[in-house]
């Protein structure tokens, strides 16, 4: 992890996926992103490019199976790359909340990064899937990152019709929650009354 550039790679390796993700916390959010699944490229290229945070993914999974185990690991592998990213999590905003609308979607995403991790999500959609990705592994992904990043996040889908548009409301509420988040603070102090998170 480079504190200047807050960067971190990591790879993990299993009988079931094998990936690589790099992140960097730059405000530019530029996105390599294959994971064998077209939808799911499509919303970590929106996370990414809406965040401001950089990122590699590169994913070879067991899709002969199905995408659970390449879509919740890359969950894992992302989250803990995020939180190598910020390191101690000092000197960053921590807080961030963002309402999204994608055409007749609307959703709300709010988080703490806390190192107090927690998912609360209520989305339903109408059918199983976008492509070859199964929409019910929305809350599985986001589950994934959030634990292994250490984040307390809140996904509400307000409404909506069309599953795409829902979907990526979602994916675009958290990356602007997060982007406010990571924002480096004023004075580089951690925003916690026990002095760390």
């Amino acid at each position: 992890m480079d504190k200047m550039l807050r960067t971190a790679e990591v790879s993990r390796k299993t009988k079931e996926t094998d990936i690589f993700v790099s992140v960097t916390l730059d405000n530019k959010g530029t996105a390599d992103i294959s994971t064998g699944i077209g939808f799911f490229d499509h919303m970590l290229t929106a996370l990414s490019v809406h965040s401001g945070i950089s990122m590699t993914v590169k994913v070879k999974g067991d899709l002969n199976v199905d995408c659970h185990h390449t879509i919740e690991d890359t969950g894992i592998v992302l989250g803990h790359a995020l939180g190598q990213a910020l390191g101690a999590k000092s000197g960053i905003v921590r807080y961030g909340t963002a309402y999204i609308p994608m055409d007749e979607s609307l959703a709300m995403s709010s988080l703490d990064i806390s190192n107090r991790p927690f998912l609360v999500f209520n989305a339903e959609f109408t059918n199983q899937s976008c492509g070859d990705y199964d929409l019910c592994m929305t809350e599985e992904f986001f589950r994934a990152f959030a634990f292994n990043a250490g984040i307390t996040l809140h996904i509400n889908l307000m409404y909506g019709t069309n599953d795409h548009h829902k979907c990526e409301a979602v994916y675009k509420a958290v990356a602007h929650a997060l982007k406010t988040a990571v924002s480096e603070n004023t004075d580089g102090s951690t925003l916690s009354t026990k002095g760390v998170l």
